[in-house]
């Protein structure tokens, strides 16, 4: 069985899907590629309506045996399928609605924000080409033409401060991870979360308990593995464009 895991910087969903291979000690052929540049969109790869409607935006690209998938939560339920060591997700099923709920939450209300103000930051350079979607090729329009509005921008920072509220609440009762056992929700929180550190300082002012989590997040042997794929100095500062924001708020 051949497995092709493509992935861009160690931030976003990239993140998510090299440290759940990681977690469950899964064999990839690891190929980076360029999300900024647009190489997600290059002929070369396989093109199902999987990969080019993805809500995630630009993330990974995973191939085994010639099927592509994409959408780094599912992914990682994927990777937790076939792979070795503790499970990512619950086994309790009212526990792994919760956990699923959650990445829901992040997927849906913290992606749309943090890309939109990760892309606001660091704008690509330019609309690659191939794109197959309209609605991604006009976020990626308007991110190289810096055509964010304040408003958009202001909601955006709401929502990471929100998630961060959202964190302290969850860990308020002296847990380590946010489902008990460390899960795919630990990563992906982290994964749209970590950028925002520099762009949004002041939703983490007052957060202690997120900090601790971070901090035993980034100690773990595949986390510390998957961060270690970066070839720049700062992987949260590279943003691709990412899951639209929701119309209804």
């Amino acid at each position: 069985m051949t497995r092709i895991l493509y992935h861009g910087q160690p931030n976003g969903p990239s993140f998510t899907v090299l440290a759940a291979a990681f977690e469950k000690d899964v064999a990839l052929d690891l190929r980076e590629f360029d999300l900024v540049a647009g190489d997600r969109h290059a002929p070369a790869l396989p093109h199902p309506i999987e990969v080019d409607q993805s809500i995630e935006g630009e993330g990974p690209v995973f191939i085994v045996d010639g099927v592509a998938m994409t959408d780094s939560v599912f992914l990682a339920c994927y990777l937790d399928e076939i792979g070795s060591g503790p499970a990512l997700r619950p086994a309790d099923p009212y526990a792994r609605w919760q956990m699923m709920a959650w990445c829901r939450y992040v997927i849906e209300r913290v992606a749309p924000a943090a890309a939109c103000l990760g892309v606001a930051a660091h704008p690509p350079a330019a609309v690659p080409a191939g794109i197959a979607s309209a609605d991604l090729e006009q976020r990626w329009r308007d991110a190289v033409e810096g055509h964010a509005d304040e408003a958009r921008l202001a909601d955006s920072r709401v929502k990471i401060a929100q998630a961060v509220e959202k964190l302290e609440t969850q860990l308020a009762d002296g847990r380590d991870w946010l489902m008990g056992d460390f899960s795919i929700a630990d990563l992906e929180t982290h994964a749209w979360l970590a950028g925002m550190r520099s762009i949004v300082p002041e939703a983490f002012a007052a957060s202690p308990l997120t900090n601790a989590w971070e901090i035993r997040l980034r100690a773990r042997p595949a986390v510390v593995r998957a961060l270690g794929l970066a070839n720049v100095a700062h992987p949260e500062a590279i943003w691709a464009p990412g899951p639209e924001i929701n119309r209804w708020g």
